[in-house]
């Protein structure tokens, strides 16, 4: 039996380093639902098990979430606030810092990959109608979603992972995170400001015009509603022991009982995909902890000299894995070496900031260069790699110099 899940464990990441298998319509996704069911079909785990592998609390907080981000984009919020910042008359490198520190600051508390769909189109737009290169300013987007996203254990999936599973305080992780995401912010308008110096103008002689008859129009009341609902959830996970997923779900009820926005439209933008390879992978990763090859596999590492549980070579192993087969695949595997106070704390912050380095790191670079596609703004993965790959190196030598001087 242990032979079986190996192959089927193989299989399924072996699609995540790809992306998908050959000659199959499979994306990550796909291939994680039929590891799940190949787990169950073979009789590796009764379908009880299975489900018992599944960590509801951390599927309910990512749900959740993406019930209150859906909110916030039928309420118009996030249009309202690229607009707002794109009027700005500003010199254009102080325009990419406040894209970055705006970004930054709401990937903190929704999802960085709704942040990204939301304001990249109309990013792009804004940028094209006042005569700038749009480039600078949405890898300044890209980036700044993955680094902010980083400062709270509700910022991305991979960061709910770790703080429901290693049930990290929500506070003392913030407190953790601050200063290199911060300082990761900063050196990420730093890098792209100085990448871009003298090219900042588009040369488009006619700018397309604006495609605000696309956006969601702005609605106040629910916009207040959402941030209303974001404002006492973070107060909740700041001074109280109240369980996230519990506090989350409530809220999103809550949005959810409207007289306006019907609710098949705010489910409709929950991404049930990513949901469904969370379950994927909790079934298959548990099928192979099951049999005891995880921990052989850890303890040869530490009779190697590598041990998982130290600061450096979680540090390698996390940045390594993130960008072999994503950064929540990556968290999955890692998680069981998470022992030590700092484990959690840098699996989140490196797993993030890992995704900066190439377009598929992160599917917040995904998002962000199709937006620009439908927009006919060609990044391709070296004009991505070209601002990535430095942000990457600085933002985890911050990361690095500060667990340094921390622990």
């Amino acid at each position: 039996m242990a032979t079986t899940v190996v192959a089927v464990f193989a299989v399924v990441y072996l699609g995540m380093i790809l992306g998908g298998l050959p000659f199959l319509q499979l994306d990550r996704t796909g291939i994680a639902l039929l590891g799940a069911i190949a787990i169950v079909g073979l009789g590796v785990l009764t379908p009880e098990e299975a489900a018992q592998s599944i960590h509801l609390p951390t599927l309910l907080l990512l749900f959740s979430f993406m019930v209150i981000s859906a909110q916030m984009r039928l309420g118009g919020f996030y249009t309202r606030v690229t607009l707002q910042i794109t009027e700005l008359r500003l010199s254009p490198a102080a325009l990419l810092a406040v894209v970055i520190a705006v970004v930054g600051t709401l990937s903190a508390v929704f999802s960085n990959d709704i942040i990204c769909l939301a304001i990249a189109p109309v990013l792009a737009d804004a940028c094209l109608a006042r005569r700038l290169d749009p480039v600078p300013y949405l890898l300044g987007l890209a980036c700044a979603a993955n680094v902010g996203s980083a400062a709270t254990l509700i910022g991305n999936p991979q960061n709910m992972l770790i703080g429901q599973v290693l049930e990290l305080s929500f506070l003392g992780y913030f407190l953790e995170a601050a200063v290199p995401v911060l300082l990761g912010l900063a050196a990420t308008w730093g890098v792209i400001a100085w990448q871009t110096r003298g090219r900042w103008r588009t040369v488009l002689d006619n700018p397309p015009p604006e495609r605000r008859q696309d956006y969601a129009p702005y609605d106040r009341w629910q916009s207040v509603k959402g941030l209303a609902v974001a404002a006492a959830l973070l107060a909740m996970f700041l001074f109280s022991d109240l369980p996230r997923d519990v506090a989350a779900l409530a809220g999103a009820g809550l949005l959810l009982m409207s007289r306006k926005l019907h609710s098949n439209k705010m489910l409709g933008l929950v991404d049930w995909e990513l949901l469904i390879l969370f379950i994927g992978l909790f079934v298959v990763n548990h099928a192979l902890e099951q049999t005891g090859l995880t921990e052989l596999a850890v303890q040869s590492l530490a009779d190697a000299g590598v041990t998982l549980a130290e600061p450096a070579p979680l540090f390698v192993a996390t940045l390594l894995l993130s960008n072999v087969v994503s950064n929540v695949p990556a968290v999955m595997l890692l998680l069981p070496a998470a022992t030590e106070p700092f484990s959690g704390p840098m699996l989140a912050l490196v797993s993030t900031l890992a995704g900066n380095l190439f377009i598929v790191g992160s599917i917040a670079n995904i998002i962000v260069v199709a937006a620009a596609r439908r927009r006919g703004i060609a990044i391709d993965w070296r004009s991505h790699a070209r601002a990535g790959v430095p942000v990457t190196l600085v933002t985890l030598a911050i990361t690095a110099a500060w667990f340094a001087l921390r622990h």
